[in-house]
């Protein structure tokens, strides 16, 4: 079982490894973490000393570890670089996924991505735009050659955040979904390594500068997880306790495979299912669902 604690640590500290721990030492007191418990470390400021046996031993355990710049937004990861025992096959497998099924699984991304938007925005009582947006989903083609992605952000950013919101302006709130999208891209960042994949060779995203392509693809239909947190809690700053909430939003939980689990968890096993259909070991069609309306207390690993 995978760590479940996602730790931020927002003030000057020591970060060091002993017998399984991850211990914090500050001015006035020490704590420690075992690792087998972490799923993400995210540093919220610079003043941190950290060895490079905890670097190592995080990079061991899998544990996603995430700096941030001096206004704390995150910047930079830090991945295993080797995530599986087989990792050399999985590469080579990736690079033989063909054109059909990579546009079959991004198909089906958009699909439960637009979905998503449809149900925050009935959430929301915004009940025709998630009409709208319900219906645009079986537009979806393969590969979304007719770019029904691009079409359904622009009515739903408008119908969640008002007419005159871009995803291009610097504000503070493009800042805080887009601090909430870098803990999602941290998280997805952290399951495509673990399974010996490159974050670089994308499905759909191909940027020749993006580092984690794959990963950009896979967390798409997770970010109306974020816009939903930030529409809730959004006051015109972009608050210490809204960041608290974004991080804490892996530990939420949302309904899946008839239960109730974590959404750390659940991105888990979404990305899983998304190799396997590209490995032709699963239909696309089965991949799971999952929901983005919070389900109420935290939800359990798998």
């Amino acid at each position: 079982m995978s760590g479940f604690r996602n730790i931020v640590i927002s003030s000057p500290c020591k970060l060091q490894y002993k017998g399984g721990y991850m211990v914090v030492r500050r001015e006035d007191d020490t704590a420690k973490v075992h690792l087998s418990e972490i799923s993400s470390v995210v540093l919220q400021t610079n003043q941190v000393f950290i060895s490079a046996y905890l670097l190592s031993e995080l990079a061991k355990a899998k544990v996603a570890f995430v700096v941030s710049d001096e206004k704390r937004d995150p910047i930079g990861q830090y991945l295993p670089l080797y995530g599986a025992y087989n990792t050399s096959k999985r590469i080579a497998e990736q690079l033989e996924w063909g054109e059909p099924i990579k546009k079959r699984v991004w198909q089906r991304i958009v699909r439960d991505k637009i979905k998503h938007q449809s149900d925050v925005l009935h959430a929301r009582a915004r009940e025709e735009q998630g009409e709208t947006l319900k219906s645009i989903v079986a537009e979806v083609r393969s590969g979304d050659t007719t770019n029904r992605e691009g079409h359904a952000a622009r009515l739903y950013f408008s119908s969640l955040f008002g007419p005159s919101f871009s995803r291009d302006d610097d504000t503070p709130l493009n800042a805080a979904l887009n601090y909430g999208y870098a803990i999602l891209l941290s998280s997805v960042n952290r399951e495509i390594a673990a399974r010996g994949y490159l974050t670089q060779a994308g499905i759909c995203h191909r940027n020749e500068f993006n580092q984690f392509n794959l990963s950009c693809d896979f967390m798409e239909p997770f970010r109306p997880l974020v816009d939903r947190i930030v529409f809730d809690n959004f006051d015109g700053e972009f608050s210490k306790e809204t960041k608290l909430l974004l991080v804490d939003m892996l530990n939420q939980g949302i309904a899946y495979r008839g239960g109730t689990y974590r959404v750390g968890s659940v991105i888990s096993l979404y990305v899983a299912d998304c190799f396997k259909a590209l490995d032709r070991k699963l239909s696309v069609d089965e991949i799971e669902s999952f929901e983005v309306v919070w389900v109420s207390g935290k939800g359990s690993d798998i």
